[in-house]
């Protein structure tokens, strides 16, 4: 079995590594190099278990880090008696890994432990606590207890904005999800559509019209081609959709369903950007989708035209309507692609000669033709 051996923890190398290594150097150097009277051996000890300490309370974030905090206030306690009343300096570092503990009780047992540490050193060494190294070391004292709440506060604000990040990608992958069955619907169940519908006449021409048949047959296989065109497109999320290319394939498609078909452009001069002629695309398609799903139209007219600054592509037939269809997921996909480009798609359906889709975009400055 092969053990991992833990030096220092990735995460505080870039705040904490060379403030600690700076901190053990000093330390060391100061007791070695002392003419105290503590004998060698029993320095050497106190660095040992000191650096013990401070490993454990480096690793870990439950009891043993207080337990270690508290022998490394002890040894701190022992170095400023007989070594140098400043030695309290090094208790900040464990008042900087104190704050990181996952229980407020241990917290606050490790303030108390700060505490006594320093009024021992000072009850110990000076004849009065209103000396001049005791007002310098009150404050310090205070600031040590402070600092492992500071420092909690602080991990703690980390771990929220951590977690906030978690939910957004959450929020994103959601959003995603929402995409991709919104693209698979408007495009995938497009054309399964257009396959289902000229399988349905595929079967009526068997018997009627066998010489149509292979035709037929062969308008469902590249149909079929172009839904695995479509689905390739998705998986490599080439999301461009040509708004003029789409309005050509819809156009044919109503046109094999026996649905007559015009198109008229009264402005081709407009150029649309990428996401505007992509969000237009797929809600002519989905628009398309409809019409051979529910209209049982005969004639299908596709009008665009600029006004007031507007770009509006209006499709009308002369179907059923969609007063027994109520608004789905693929009315409810127009609007919101309409709404991103912050324009609007209304569903006209008020009258029995048919159904007008209207899908209104703003044109960009400067992109508007002269009348």
């Amino acid at each position: 079995m092969v053990y991992e051996i833990k030096i220092y923890p990735r995460e505080q190398i870039k705040h904490y590594l060379i403030i600690d290594v700076m901190s053990l150097i000093v330390l060391i150097t100061m007791v070695l190099w002392s003419h105290s009277a503590l004998p060698l051996a029993a320095r050497i000890s106190i660095l040992g278990l000191y650096l013990g300490a401070f490993y454990i309370a480096l690793w870990h974030r439950d009891w043993r880090l207080l337990v270690a905090s508290l022998v490394a206030f002890l040894l701190i306690t022992i170095l400023g008696i007989y070594e140098d009343i400043f030695m309290l300096i090094f208790g900040f570092t464990f008042a900087d890994l104190l704050g990181r503990a996952k229980s407020k009780w241990h917290i606050a047992i490790g303030m108390l432990g700060i505490a006594v540490m320093f009024l021992g050193v000072m009850k110990l060494t000076t004849d009065s606590l209103v000396t001049v190294e005791s007002q310098v070391l009150a404050p310090m004292m205070i600031i040590q207890m402070v600092f492992p709440v500071l420092i909690y506060f602080v991990e703690k604000s980390k771990n929220l904005q951590s977690e906030l990040a978690d939910v957004n990608t959450q929020l994103v992958q959601q959003e995603e999800r929402q995409r991709i069955a919104r693209d698979l619907h408007d495009t995938i169940g497009h054309t399964l559509t257009m396959i289902k519908i000229k399988t349905e006449l595929t079967t009526k021409l068997i018997d009627r019209d066998p010489s149509s048949v292979k035709q037929e047959l062969n308008e469902i296989l590249a149909t079929t081609r172009t839904a695995l065109k479509q689905v390739r497109e998705l998986v490599s999320d080439m999301n461009f959709v040509s708004l003029q290319t789409e309005l050509i394939h819809c156009q044919q498609l109503l046109q094999s369903a026996n649905i007559t078909t015009t198109l008229h452009n009264q402005c081709p001069t407009i150029v649309l950007s990428s996401v505007e002629e992509t969000m237009l695309a797929l809600c002519v398609r989905e628009a398309t989708t409809n019409l051979l799903k529910h209209s049982e139209a005969k004639k299908c007219h596709m009008t665009i035209h600029c006004h007031n600054g507007l770009y509006t592509l209006e499709m009308k037939d002369d179907g059923i309507g969609l007063s027994q269809k109520g608004l789905g997921n693929g009315i409810h996909s127009m609007k919101e692609r309409m709404q991103v480009l912050q324009g609007s798609a209304t569903v006209e359906n008020n009258t029995p000669t048919g159904t007008s889709v209207v899908l209104t975009i703003p044109i960009q400055d400067g992109k508007e033709p002269l009348t």
